[in-house]
């Protein structure tokens, strides 16, 4: 079964990776058209972030990329399993790698 539409859902992460710059006071608004997805993310260390890729049943596949706080700027791709709770709310189970620097979480 596919999972509700993501258009319209706001997402924070739960869990900080010590070689990324998203952590829980990171918002990530998304919007969906058909398996079009993406995404405006801001807050903690990134001054501003932006996501665009598709989605294919219950898993997207997307690049990032963002400029942090302190003026660095970065660049990845992440694929993500959505999973539908019971109580209706979505979360996605991300994994993710950096193109623009060294280092995998």
């Amino acid at each position: 079964m596919t999972a509700p539409s993501l258009d319209g859902r706001r997402f924070r992460d739960v869990s900080e990776e010590p070689n990324g710059h998203v952590g829980a006071g990171t918002v990530f608004e998304y919007h969906q058209d058909g398996n079009f997805v993406w995404a405006r993310y801001t807050g903690g260390d990134i001054k501003l972030g932006f996501l665009v890729g598709t989605r294919h049943a219950n898993s997207m596949d997307f690049r990032y990329s963002h400029v942090t706080v302190n003026g660095e700027t970065a660049s990845g791709r992440c694929t993500s399993a959505i999973n539908e709770l019971p109580d209706g709310r979505l979360e996605c189970h991300e994994t993710w790698k950096w193109e623009s620097r060294p280092g995998v979480p």
